[in-house]
């Protein structure tokens, strides 16, 4: 196919949707319960995840639809979860565009060459072909989505395109991001080229994945809260808007409505600015008080988080009692609970299952005041 947005023509053939809990919930629908999922719920927490995971590299296992498939489905077998996100990584990207990515046991993910200096773009794969590239994701959301048997919809994600940048110059995690962040102050047309490519290449990639069956799309701008107010205004919040803004003028075109979370951690100065930038929901980490988001997005999106992972450590009563509070804090419409950030490897499967218990428990006993 060369043109993989040709939607229409794509036989409609996966199993029915049995549970749109989450979807009604991202467009600000009524629903009977409050939908829950959890960042990296395809995670280490699960010995079946390590299991699965065991002996291979991890970006092999990124590239076997097969894998990917059965590590998405994994949560879905403990828990009653009300969406699924496919098991994949934001890093696939950089990797399109020609860059070396490990996964380093111990030290997470590593780029043998990261970007030095503003020339070194140049290695950069100008044109990228994403429908070739990054095939095995698409690969891997069509199989999940016959798998999954329409027992909840499937999400698919991208990285934004300063995390992406971040990851691309500091060479991996980083606590100052500071070499990224020199680019911005020293190389602002040569960081505003990087991110412009990458939007390119997000931009098709989304798009792939709803072709492919994702339900619903995630951008992930991991690294927002290493930004002051107005670099992230310059450098990150326009692709953001940009990425939404295409994706749906091009989804419109072929008659598909998809709703879109964004996800910038620790953005709190930006949360006004994120409520109006074409996204339906906001994703929130764990930072931020519940009524006080309620407020300054102003009913215009719905939002999506933000009980502290380490809560995950307490013992079952008390992330009860934590979830009622957040329930209580967010309202019932326009909520889709979640955790302000993944699971951690260290953490209890059974306070997981105790925790996406009381989300629906304590949300169906709220009825349908808002």
């Amino acid at each position: 196919l060369d043109n993989p947005y040709h939607f229409l023509s794509r036989p409609k053939d996966f199993p029915q949707l049995l549970n749109d809990t989450f979807l009604r919930a991202a467009r600000g629908e009524d629903t009977e319960h409050v939908p829950v999922w959890c960042m990296r719920q395809a995670g280490r927490y699960l010995p079946e995840f390590r299991k699965t995971r065991e002996g291979r590299d991890f970006f092999d296992t990124c590239r076997s639809p097969e894998a990917c498939c059965e590590l998405t489905l994994q949560p879905l077998r403990r828990f009653p979860f009300d969406a699924a996100i496919i098991f994949s990584d934001i890093l696939v990207i950089p990797q399109a565009l020609g860059m070396n990515v490990q996964m380093v046991a111990g030290k997470g993910p590593t780029f043998p060459e990261p970007l030095k200096e503003p020339e070194d773009l140049q290695q950069l794969q100008a044109k990228v072909d994403v429908s070739k590239e990054l095939d095995y994701v698409f690969k891997a959301i069509t199989l999940t989505r016959h798998k999954i048997e329409g027992k909840v919809p499937l999400i698919g994600f991208s990285g934004a395109p300063w995390t992406l940048m971040s990851y691309m110059i500091e060479g991996g995690g980083s606590n100052t991001h500071s070499k990224a962040k020199r680019w911005l102050y020293r190389h602002p047309e040569a960081s505003h080229m990087l991110l412009k490519m990458l939007t390119d290449v997000i931009v098709q990639y989304l798009l792939g994945q709803v072709a492919a069956g994702a339900q619903a799309l995630q951008v992930f701008e991991s690294h927002a809260g290493i930004l002051g107010p107005v670099e992230f205004k310059e450098f990150s919040l326009p692709y953001l808007r940009d990425i939404a803004r295409r994706v749906k003028d091009k989804l419109k075109e072929a008659g598909e409505d998809i709703p879109m979370i964004v996800f910038a951690k620790d953005a709190h100065y930006a949360l006004e600015d994120l409520s109006q930038s074409h996204y339906e929901v906001v994703g929130l980490d764990w930072t931020i008080d519940p009524q006080s988001a309620r407020e300054r997005t102003g009913g215009k999106v719905s939002l999506q988080g933000n009980m502290d992972p380490c809560a995950l450590y307490a013992p079952k009563e008390r992330i009860s009692q934590i979830v009622k509070k957040m329930l209580e804090g967010f309202g019932k419409k326009g909520y889709i609970a979640n955790l302000g950030h993944g699971l951690y490897p260290d953490m209890d499967p059974e306070n997981v299952g105790a925790f996406v218990d009381a989300v629906h428990q304590h949300s169906k006993q709220m009825g349908a005041q808002i």
